[in-house]
């Protein structure tokens, strides 16, 4: 087996990775891409972020179907769910947004290698797999991405109990869904399974749901979901899951055990960073497994770099992208530049919990002087237009300054609507440059002006 010798080598495929070579193949590198899968788009694309939201698209149009057109003087005959079909058609986009990732590299010259990769030296990847070679590059990127945290005590089937993955692909609802995690994984899957017809009851270690989420936001939204059926056993320290008799048994501490027919997995993320060879290039990973990284995202060995979840910080996908294009421009002698204080996060239920910045909670932690705006969407004639009133916008501003330093929201579309204030922090504005802006009526959008206003006292329509 001969060496193929390239400038860059990426080991994954996902959004970090495949970004990352298709900017650096712009850029006028020789660029190969490794990836364990067939299908290229790593976890996000595949099984994660994007069949996460087709079915949850498709479980609302359900819900919708069934509770909500009525109001609207849609009246229909009997509804009958078709969960085969729904399912073909995630796995019809999926496929087809994982070919588009092809048709990419195949535009911009980007070499793809079908296998796993592992450093064996300094600058030398090898690919084990249907492309088995043996790369040699002056600069190797690791963006492995990360893989569904595992339990004590608690042994994944693939069947009654599961992770992320298996949930995806259910054939029918369960009956009783046990989600042990009540992060925006957990409470993502558990809305679809609710909405498609299972009882379902979040279990969660912490005293509350969706962790890091600001506080007052993530009240309302628990509140919000109780109000759609979700139960919930907060406080409470899974010790072990086992079937029994046909059913899935769970054990807390201090407490009885749940009983369900299936049970997902829903504790986070873990760096895929093992069986990297790193320890041939001398780099260690932190208690966690992520990789230190220093300026411009190198690792402790040279022309070794590492991005995405295999690193500190939040694991998303888009970040993972941002970091990717930045690391490839600096290889390149561009200023390569990630902004961490706007990074958003999407919590894809229904309603939408969006945010970006600091909490309300962090503030007050760092002693920060701050002013608050809200504005409720009920008071949105936008929203009343569509029906879904529940819900508010936040703004943060520095008490002296007037910039703010977070926003976040619950309520409709609240997803798309959070670009705006990502926006608005990059650049530094002020609570009343938002509040300034002219906004179109009736719009979503205008729930973040009254905010704004809100942040000085002086909302319009509160």
């Amino acid at each position: 087996m001969g060496d193929r010798t390239h400038d860059l080598v990426v080991i994954g495929a996902g959004p970090g990775g495949y970004v990352a070579a298709i900017r650096a193949a712009q850029l006028g590198m020789n660029v190969a891409c490794v990836d364990r899968e067939a299908a290229l788009g790593g976890t996000c694309l595949r099984v994660g972020c994007v069949p996460s939201k087709i079915l949850l698209d498709s479980s609302e149009r359900w819900h919708e179907a069934a509770h909500e057109l009525p109001k609207h003087g849609v009246t229909t005959g009997a509804l009958k769910l078709d969960l085969a079909a729904l399912q073909a058609r995630k796995d019809g986009i999926v496929r087809g947004l994982t070919d588009g990732v092809a048709q990419l590299f195949r535009q911009n010259g980007v070499t793809r290698y079908h296998g796993a990769a592992r450093l064996d030296g300094p600058g030398r990847v090898m690919v084990e797999g249907p492309d088995a070679a043996m790369l040699v590059a002056s600069r190797v990127l690791i963006a492995a991405g990360s893989r569904a945290a595992s339990l004590p005590g608690v042994e994944l089937d693939g069947d009654r109990i599961g992770d992320s993955t298996a949930a995806l692909s259910w054939t029918e609802a369960p009956g009783r869904l046990i989600v042990i995690g009540a992060g925006y994984i957990g409470m993502e899957l558990g809305s679809v399974w609710l909405r498609l017809g299972s009882k379902v009851t979040v279990v969660e270690y912490l005293d509350r749901i969706l962790p890091g989420t600001d506080a007052e936001i993530a009240r309302e939204a628990q509140k919000l979901f109780k109000r759609q059926g979700f139960s919930f056993k907060l406080d409470a320290r899974v010790e072990g899951a086992l079937v029994e008799g046909g059913e899935v048994v769970v054990r807390m501490a201090g407490a009885e055990p749940l009983r369900a027919d299936r049970v997902l997995v829903a504790v986070g993320r873990v760096p895929a960073t093992d069986d990297l060879g790193l320890e041939t290039v001398g780099v260690r990973t932190d208690a966690q497994g992520r990789i230190p990284v220093g300026a411009d995202f190198a690792t402790s060995a040279a022309g070794v770099f590492a991005i995405g979840d295999c690193i500190p910080g939040a694991m998303l996908a888009h970040k993972a992208e941002e970091e990717g294009v930045a690391c490839v421009e600096a290889m390149s002698g561009r200023a390569g530049h990630v902004n961490y204080d706007a990074i958003p996060g999407v919590v894809y239920t229904q309603p939408e919990i969006a945010a970006v910045g600091r909490t309300e909670e962090e503030l007050t932690a760092d002693g920060r002087d701050f002013r608050k705006g809200v504005f409720h969407f009920r008071a949105n004639s936008r929203a009343r237009c569509l029906g879904q009133i529940d819900g508010r916008v936040k703004i943060l501003a520095d008490a002296a300054t007037d910039r703010i330093l977070g926003v976040h929201m619950i309520g409709p579309r609240a997803g798309d609507l959070i670009a705006e204030a990502v926006a608005a922090l990059a650049f530094g504005a002020s609570s009343e440059d938002v509040a300034r802006l002219c906004h179109a009526h009736p719009t979503l959008s205008e729930a973040l002006k009254e905010a704004a206003l809100a942040v000085d006292g002086r909302a319009i329509h509160a």
